[in-house]
């Protein structure tokens, strides 16, 4: 069965501090603006979907209590619609789409409300206090390593030079600064609140002062040196190589033929995949190759790519591995300029790609998502002309 996303919204990024755009916005909040933004635009089919799933990494505060129940009651959506709030850390947004594929193909459902949102304002990154955090009881290869730390060890790993991330560093920022004014790429970032602009873009980015800011991550080492199992590496990335953490959320329509309305685009394979948490940030890449490979292309047959930019060192290293065009990789600047609200960017990237196809007339897009620990999603879409 063909599966459809009939649209898809996101907000712009807000800065995740007292002052910042989104911040005096309810995680729940945001959601339902997205929700009636997707009600405008699609009618009825929207207003009454039969589950809301949404991904969320920090699941206490604010986002605690079943965040996606909370969103459907406040959103108001029928009774009847089933609520599934989904933790698959950086991956989550991503990965309550690719649930919301999986149930529409099966037919146990007909169409659904899928995204995330992370009001990192609200819910601060490692807010929970899990106990996986710190346990020094775990085997080292099992203990929770920092994502930043991660992105040190594997530039050390692959030979990927500071040089490397202040490049791609500067084009993002450079891509992003140029989109704001590029109406079609902005075709589904829906006003939030006083917000209708990406807040993290650094405009007076230059060559220099990326050369010129220090690595900034370098005492975690010692931090975590019983995970590390006594490894020591040379400290890359600096505060400009790490998306900034910032508040959002991002839905999507998804569902089958005939509900009366016009698809974006086609659904044409989702991937999902795990990694050696040794060498974090990697899954990503595996969840791609397993996405291309189901849905029979390469990269070169891809006219958009939305790659997760994770850190600086996940998108030097797709660029210089895997030899993408680069004109086709987040042509609208990445998550290093506009930044990463967790459990809601998979849904951002998502919305993001469906506008970079339209504005381009292309064919066909993807979207990876990488996290933490050896997470991975990947998602290949055919736009529908």
């Amino acid at each position: 069965m063909n599966v459809y996303l009939y649209d898809a919204v996101r907000t712009p990024r807000g800065k995740a501090r007292p002052d910042g755009g989104l911040a005096g916005l309810s995680p729940q909040e945001l959601v339902r603006q997205q929700a009636a933004a997707l009600a405008e635009r699609c009618g009825d089919v929207a207003r009454n979907p039969d589950a809301l799933l949404l991904g969320c990494v920090t699941q206490v505060g604010a986002q605690g209590g079943h965040i996606a129940m909370l969103s459907k009651l406040h959103a108001g959506l029928p009774d009847a619609t089933a609520a599934h709030s989904i933790n698959n850390y950086c991956a989550s947004g991503l990965s309550a789409i690719g649930q919301a594929v999986a149930k529409v193909a099966s037919g146990e459902t007909s169409h659904i409300l899928a995204g995330g949102v992370e009001s990192m304002s609200q819910s601060p990154f490692l807010g929970d206090r899990a106990a996986f955090y710190g346990n020094d009881e775990l085997p080292p290869r099992a203990r929770f390593v920092p994502p930043v730390l991660a992105a040190d060890r594997l530039a050390n790993a692959e030979g990927i030079t500071r040089a490397d991330l202040d490049a791609v560093a500067l084009a993002s920022q450079q891509k992003a600064g140029a989109a704001e004014s590029v109406t079609a790429l902005q075709k589904s970032r829906i006003a939030t609140g006083a917000l209708d602009g990406e807040e993290c873009i650094r405009p007076q980015t230059s060559a220099e002062s990326l050369a010129a800011a220090p690595p900034a991550f370098g005492a975690l080492q010692q931090e975590y040196a019983d995970a590390l199992e006594g490894a020591t590496f040379a400290p890359l990335h600096s505060i400009a190589h790490a998306p900034p953490i910032c508040d959002g959320a991002g839905l999507a329509l998804i569902g089958a033929e005939g509900l009366g309305v016009a698809p974006r685009a086609r659904v044409v394979a989702f991937a999902e995949s795990g990694g050696d948490p040794a060498a974090s940030l990697t899954a990503g890449f595996a969840a791609m190759d397993k996405v291309l490979t189901r849905a029979g292309l390469t990269l070169a047959d891809l006219d958009r790519i939305e790659f997760m930019e994770a850190f600086a060192v996940t998108i030097a290293k797709f660029l210089r591995d895997r030899d993408p065009d680069p004109t086709r990789v987040n042509v609208s600047g990445g998550h290093l300029a506009k930044g990463h609200p967790m459990g809601a960017s998979g849904a951002i990237l998502t919305s993001t790609l469906l506008d970079a196809l339209d504005a381009c007339g292309g064919k066909y897009g993807l979207v990876v998502l990488t996290g933490a620990m050896g997470v991975g999603a990947a998602m290949v879409v055919e736009r529908v002309a």
